[in-house]
């Protein structure tokens, strides 16, 4: 019988099945490691369990030994091995990663290798791993030894060299550094197999879910703090505007610096020494192109602003340029001006964060951004949202509340004292808000040390202990007194620990004796698991990829008793755009969402905060002014669960690819056409050849005829010949008459046709065309796919391409539509007016001769096709085909730096593009 076929078991899931074979190929290759992605809720146990299974039944190995992250993930395997009678040994990553601190030099005080260095118990570990014989090493939830013990998993693989390796983790390689990239490169030789949280949930094993926000702002009695902690730094902003603050005012000596670094080095074209600065200095140049935009700076020839620059500077960017302006010439300086401009610069660098010290800048304490983490709006935000979820699911809901801690440990800063309270943010005051209103009345908490709720939960609780350990709950009991003088909130005291009472309290919360879960990411995150969990309300600060996989993990999880079951994950951020920091929540969402791909509202799958909603930036937060309006929206999306699903388009077929799209949205109308073809129009400028042939006029034969019927009719009495020399004059005049009319009208057509701009389409499809013709990417405009949303908005893609050249045609498309800076080359585009002109101009179009244009518009040629004459030059046969255009011109060459001088800045397409990374 085929593995997972076996009686009593369940079927393999698609990509369970997709992973033991690609495992089967691996082994069957000569491999001895394997490295293995399946996101939370996909089976990674049950592919691990069936690998081990396998090998020892073929007699590869004769053992089996797991280690996993925490004590849940080993009492996981252990069970299900035990369900399949098979013996396997787990340990902890603890249990062999425990190091002497004594132990990091030996004797002749030489630095030790990270097995020597280790504990004598996880030397125990490792010398049972070398004694094992034949072995399977499952590496469960592997991310982990990346992050921490990397060093020491590769001496103890190279101490196992016969060993069979299988490294499982949710952390897609995508959200590896390069160094964990490197790494896992190195000790596995690559990803064996790979399934994404988007493809598990079309397949119908993980549940449809919708990733949502709720922004809140910092309480009143906050806000004031935070508007007196802004006060001094908007000062010293408007000061630096000033040409009297200081002997060389901060906007000269800013254009000084950035002529002097970009000037440096050997390059002598404006693009190149842009480009150099930007690669050596990208903070440096962020920071000067947004303050381009905020009006206060010349745009840097060779720059060209991308969406992250089209915002106003940040706290990090005036600290970074003030303090180049600090160190590079006002603590240089004995100028009495100068010195009171440190002062001020001095003065106003605390309220973000920052320190002036005699060596610069140095990043200091930030009460802004702690003051945003543990606002009391985010605890009332808790309730908010509670009450949402229980007028959407009713008595179907169960939701996991998730906090960084369960009470406060460290003391607040002095800043804050009298600002937060010592609990904000913590669990036990996220229960005492849920306890007391009636929408969250039946919520506990589980962490731990500590089991609480409200005195009817909590007896529930006990009367459910008793139903599988009466002994158990005859030791348990209510504490009298509540954990706050005066509050709702009791504990539930016994002798048990966390390992006892968290199954019970999961299967508590699973059988709905309460329908709100409070706890920690460190108990309820990685390894918890609770199939009916409706929704996630995402209090934690942690930004990683993987733990933010992990928390969105425990909702995901499919539910055999509610086979529609469709999750909302919450994340509550704080936000205040009275404040230079204002927005470091958001910036925490954003790396939160970076890499994760969600469904947005038009159902295509991206990934970071676009999937949130499509006017979100990653570069900046939504203005105080839409808070209100966009939790409007996201409670209407939190309320259509059968909308979501229908999104997801579970069941569809799937390529489970990553690429990159260019979301295209026109400034003003007219700037581009709509045209989804070739230029098809027959009217040629002069210089250029036709594309479309001219029908020609049919002869005038039904004239002669007609002068026949005519004589007919006349009968014989006349002359005919001169009958007919008259009435053939005539029909010739009038048929003259006519086809010149015809020609006339058609010409207007067409010229008029001819004005309209190219579209994105035409565009786009020159580019993927050019492209391909180079070798860059392995489709051409075929392959393109180009969408326009109910706004007016395109979004363009090259499909059934691996992701990097994806990225490089989404990249040469949005140069292709950018204005005019500093390119190697440029193409031309000649323009028709849709004008008034002479009949005989028309009937000339029409008959396709050629025209001289009314003017010429000139395009840049995307970097990565102007790197070289033969690359342009495909660009401008595609550009030619698409749109119309002729050879591309050197803008080194004496025209092209003629063309390059007039046109440096124009914008002819003037549309505003973002790039999205999306899943197909």
């Amino acid at each position: 019988m085929a593995v997972g076929q076996q009686a009593g078991r369940p079927p393999l899931r698609t990509h369970q099945r997709l992973a033991l074979t690609a495992l089967e190929q691996a082994w069957a290759a000569g491999r001895r490691r394997a490295w293995t992605v399946l996101p939370p809720g996909a089976g990674k146990t049950r592919v691990g369990l069936e690998t081990a299974e396998a090998l020892l039944a073929s007699g590869e190995i004769e053992r089996v030994v797991v280690l996993g992250p925490n004590t849940a993930i080993v009492g996981q395997w252990e069970a299900q091995a035990a369900s399949l009678d098979l013996a396997l040994t787990a340990w902890t990553y603890q249990a062999v990663a425990l190091f002497d601190p004594d132990a990091e030099v030996d004797e002749q005080g030489e630095e030790q290798s990270q097995v020597a260095r280790l504990h004598e118990n996880g030397r125990a570990r490792v010398e049972e791993l070398r004694a094992a014989g034949p072995l399977l090493l499952v590496l469960d939830e592997c991310h982990h030894l990346l992050e921490v013990w990397g060093r020491l998993l590769a001496e103890l693989l190279a101490d196992l060299p016969d060993a069979r390796v299988l490294g499982l983790t949710a952390t897609p390689p995508a959200a590896l550094t390069r160094e964990q990239a490197e790494l896992v490169d190195t000790l596995f030789g690559g990803t064996v197999f790979e399934a994404s949280i988007p493809a598990v949930v079309r397949e119908g094993d993980l549940a449809p879910f919708a990733e949502v926000v709720w922004l809140v702002q910092p309480t009143p009695h906050e806000a004031a703090w935070v508007d007196s902690s802004a006060e001094r730094f908007a000062e010293l902003v408007a000061a630096l505007a000033d040409p009297s603050f200081g002997s060389v005012p901060f906007l000269e000596w800013l254009n000084r610096r950035l002529v002097e670094r970009s000037a440096s080095g050997a390059a002598t074209r404006a693009d190149a020494s842009w480009a150099r600065l930007a690669a050596a200095e990208p903070a440096l140049a962020d920071a000067a192109l947004r303050l381009h935009h905020a009006g206060m700076l010349t745009l840097p020839p060779g720059a060209r602003p991308t969406e992250e620059h089209r915002r106003d500077p940040s706290a990090d960017d005036w600290v970074l340029l003030v303090g180049d302006w600090a160190t590079g010439h006002l603590l240089r300086s004995e100028d009495p001006a100068d010195a009171a401009a440190l002062e001020g610069v001095r003065r106003a660098l605390p309220a973000v964060g920052h320190v002036l010290t005699r060596n610069g800048v140095r990043r200091g304490r930030s009460p802004i951004d702690r003051a945003l983490a543990r606002s009391e709006a985010k605890t009332h935000a808790a309730v908010e949202i509670a009450r949402v979820e229980q007028q959407a699911l009713g008595e179907r809901r169960r939701l996991l509340v998730l906090c960084d801690h369960e009470s406060a440990t460290a003391t607040l800063p002095v800043d804050l004292r009298g600002v937060l309270s010592e609990q904000a943010g913590s669990a036990h005051a996220v229960l005492a808000a849920l306890v007391s209103d009636p929408a969250g009345s039946d919520a506990l908490l589980v962490t731990g040390s500590t089991v609480a709720g409200g005195v009817p939960t909590l007896e529930r609780l006990v009367a459910h202990v008793a139903t599988t350990d009466a002994g158990l709950a005859a030791s348990l009991r209510v504490s009298p007194e509540p954990t706050v003088p005066g509050g709702a909130v009791h504990r539930l005291e016994g002798p048990w620990t966390s390992r006892r009472w968290v199954p019970h309290v999961t299967r508590f919360l699973e059988q709905g004796g309460t329908t709100v879960l409070v706890g920690t990411r460190g108990l309820l995150g990685e390894g918890w698991d609770a199939r009916s969990v409706s929704g996630l309300v995402d209090l934690t600060s942690v930004t990683t990829t993987t733990a933010v996989v992990q928390t969105r993990g425990r909702a995901l999880r499919t539910d055999p008793t509610h086979p529609d079951k469709v999750a909302v994950n919450w994340s509550v951020v704080c936000v205040s755009d009275r404040h230079p920091r204002g927005d470091r929540d958001w910036l925490r969402l954003v790396r939160k969402h970076a890499g994760f791909f969600g469904v947005d509202a038009d159902g295509e799958v991206v990934d970071g905060v676009g999937h949130i909603d499509p006017a979100f930036s990653p570069y900046a937060a939504p203005p105080d002014s839409e808070v209100d309006a966009v939790n409007a929206r996201m409670v209407l999306c939190a309320e259509d669960r059968a909308g979501i699903r229908e999104r997801w388009r579970v069941g569809e077929p799937y390529a489970d690819r990553p690429g990159r799209t260019v979301r295209v949205r026109p400034r003003r109308a007219g700037t581009v056409g709509t045209l989804a073809t070739p230029v098809p129009v027959a009217v040629r400028l002069a210089g250029l050849e036709p594309r479309t042939p001219v029908p020609q006029a049919t002869p005038g034969g039904p004239v002669l005829g007609g002068g026949a019927l005519l004589a007919g009719v006349l009968g014989p009495g006349l002359d005919l010949p001169v009958v007919a020399l008259v009435v053939l004059t005539v029909a010739l005049v009038a048929a003259l008459l006519l086809r010149r009319t015809t020609l006339a009208g058609r010409g207007r057509a067409l010229v008029a046709a001819g004005a309209v701009p190219p579209s994105v389409e035409q565009v786009a499809g020159a580019v993927a065309d050019a492209l391909h013709d180079c070798g860059l990417v392995g489709a051409g405009a075929a392959a393109l796919a180009v969408e326009v949303d109910a706004s007016g908005e395109y979004r363009c893609r090259l499909a059934g391409v691996p992701e990097p050249e994806s990225e490089v045609f989404a990249r040469a498309l949005d140069e292709a539509l950018g204005p005019v800076l500093s390119p190697r080359y440029v193409v031309p585009r000649h323009l028709l007016l849709d004008r008034p002109r002479p009949t005989s101009e028309l009937v000339a179009a029409a008959r396709g001769r050629l025209l001289e244009p009314d003017g010429t518009v000139w395009h840049p040629v995307p970097t990565v096709l102007g790197v070289r004459a033969e690359r342009a030059a495909a660009y401008a046969r595609a550009f030619d085909h698409w749109v119309g255009g002729g050879e591309a011109v050197y803008t080194g060459s004496p025209e092209g730096a003629g063309v390059l001088a007039a046109q440096r800045g124009s914008d002819p397409f003037d549309v505003a593009t973002v790039m999205r990374r999306h899943w197909t």
